[in-house]
């Protein structure tokens, strides 16, 4: 049986962006592992186990502290029981929003967008 088992995004500072989206998130670090070897470090993290659930994979290439992020990538979605508290929260500790708590165009479901260190945007959808 197939399932899809991660999202990999490339970070600047490994531990900056572990303690987001472990802090403002909920996630939790799952496993790191460092391969000298290949010059990077891989950080997992989610909000169940791999075993189980979808998780994302930070990766740290050594003496990279930024990238261009392209126009082919959109964004990661998370769902949340209130999207403007959320946004309230993390607002208060420097978190960058950009689109406001609101419905989608079109629609009623309340959504808002996020940007993580590195400037992913990160879609946060009310979820009951």
């Amino acid at each position: 049986m197939s399932r899809f088992l991660h999202t990999m995004i490339r970070v600047g500072d490994l531990d900056r962006s572990v303690r987001f989206y472990t802090e403002q998130l909920g996630m939790r670090e799952l496993r790191r592992s460092d391969v000298p070897d290949g010059k990077y470090t891989l950080a997992f993290v989610g909000y169940g186990d791999e075993a189980n659930d979808t998780v994302l994979e930070l990766t740290y290439n050594y003496g990279t502290d930024r990238y261009e992020q392209g126009t082919a990538f959109g964004h990661l979605a998370v769902g949340v029981p209130d999207v403007a508290a959320a946004c309230e929260r993390m607002r208060k500790t420097g978190v960058k929003i950009t689109r406001e708590p609101g419905p989608v165009k079109f629609g009623t479901t309340v959504i808002a967008f996020i940007e993580d260190p590195d400037g992913y945007k990160i879609e946060l959808i009310q979820r009951s």
